[in-house]
């Protein structure tokens, strides 16, 4: 995500001198206009061929000396918009240089500049995640085009494009608070929380917090004092866990192949979106996160708060992509005792609904995460159609067995801020009965 990296490549070394098309068809028209004008008599038409006679015979004789091609890409922005800005910086002692670029890995263009050149490339991601947002393959010309060299290798750069994120007022809380400080009214005995009791001074408690009109109005004997305790603010622990094994458009037909360009928004696409906008309202309401992908050797990031923290989130969050083919093996990673649980998965094989099972009975509090886009089911056979049906049906069943064991649901492309609301103020409720009790 910097926007001070460049990438580079140099060609070394002689050019190969080859002919261009441009002058193998200017030869073809030196020789037709001499035949054809000796056969009609006719000097204009042999004049029309001296120009092309002289160029031809200047780019034969021009001789390439030992050159090299020094291409760089080099970012100027971080793509948090979306929208992508690069340089490409050309550098050869070639009269001509003919660029091949990609952009965002899907516009093709064919550029033809200065051996001196800097070129702006523009383009939008229409996909957050890891993107090879410029490919770029020179090769350089001489003689006005009418030789050229070999193609140098392609140089590319690759960032992550980050999510896009939404304000959640409120997240859920974990059952368990812990710490001694944070943002949350805490059980225990402590500092800044409300008002717990008045208790009779002990070793070790602050002279300031004697409550001298209690100790006037209470004191059994003389001498005694009496303090003014406050419960603790505390802070909760989360953790974000993104199943990457699919990455599913919202439209069907596009399920298998790799047609970003027409598959819509992605599941992974909403995943990091959901992944980043939980953080940054954890985070804000001065909890901890912790972040891991389920795919055989993840990406993971400890538990913390603050701001570089969350930096640290989204990076990562951003550099996530589509696991390998070791995607059905899912791994489960460590999590502290007491935390509430993201789940973040489509539901699909049932990996990762078995994983937020185990979570929950362990005590955890689960929240599984749907992040299947709304789908368009246009342009299918009937035999696709009936297949999806079935699928559908089996992931339904799936989450209807987490909701009975106790695994709270969202899901993300429906109203994610009102369903995390209305889990926030549950979680509040509980915590309130178990503290009365």
């Amino acid at each position: 995500m910097a926007s001070d990296t460049a990438s580079s490549h140099r060609g070394q070394g002689p050019w190969h001198r080859r002919p261009s098309p441009a002058l193998f068809f200017a030869l073809i028209g030196v020789v037709g206009a001499l035949v054809l004008g000796t056969v009609l008599s006719r000097p204009d038409i042999i004049a029309v061929a001296l120009p092309l006679a002289l160029w031809s015979a200047h780019a034969l004789r021009v001789r390439l000396a030992d050159a090299g091609i020094d291409v760089r890409i080099e970012q100027r922005s971080d793509a948090e918009d979306g929208h992508l800005h690069d340089d490409i910086v050309v550098t050869t002692d070639a009269e001509m240089v003919e660029l091949a670029v990609i952009q965002a890995e899907r516009t093709r263009r064919r550029l033809f500049v200065p051996g001196v050149a800097r070129v702006r490339a523009n383009a939008r991601a229409i996909h957050s995640g890891p993107l090879r947002t410029l490919e770029v393959a020179a090769r350089p010309m001489d003689a006005d085009a009418g030789l050229l060299g070999e193609p140098q290798p392609g140089v590319s750069v690759t960032r992550a494009v980050p999510p896009l994120v939404r304000r959640l007022p409120r997240t859920p809380l974990a059952p368990r608070l812990t710490g001694l400080h944070g943002g949350h009214e805490g059980i225990r005995p402590g500092q800044g929380g409300d008002f717990r009791d008045i208790h009779p001074f002990a070793p070790g408690d602050e002279l300031r917090r004697v409550d001298w009109k209690a100790t006037a109005r209470a004191a059994r004997r003389p001498g005694e004092l009496l303090i003014r305790r406050t419960n603790s603010l505390s802070d909760a622990s989360a953790v974000i866990v993104m199943d990457t094994a699919d990455d599913l458009g919202a439209v069907v037909a596009t399920w298998g192949m790799i047609d970003l360009e027409r598959s819509g928004v992605t599941s992974l696409d909403h995943a990091r979106s959901a992944a980043r906008s939980i953080a940054e309202a954890t985070i804000g309401q001065g909890d901890r996160v912790a972040f891991h992908t389920l795919a055989q050797g993840g990406r993971t990031v400890r538990s913390g708060g603050g701001s570089r923290h969350l930096a640290r989130l989204v990076a990562e969050i951003a550099a996530s992509g589509p696991a390998g083919d070791d995607s059905r093996f899912r791994r489960t990673p460590p999590v502290p005792q007491g935390s509430i649980i993201y789940v973040l998965s489509t539901f699909f094989d049932g990996a990762a609904a078995e994983i937020a099972l185990r979570w929950r009975a362990s005590g955890h509090r689960v929240v599984a995460v749907d992040i299947l886009p709304e789908l368009d089911r246009h342009r299918l056979s009937e035999e696709r159609r009936l297949a999806l049906q079935v699928l559908l049906l089996e992931r339904q069943d799936m989450l209807q067995g987490l909701a009975e064991s106790g695994v709270e649901g969202v899901r993300w492309a429906d109203d994610p801020d009102g369903a995390l609301a209305v889990l926030a103020r549950m979680g509040a409720h509980a915590m309130v009965s178990g503290a009365r009790r």
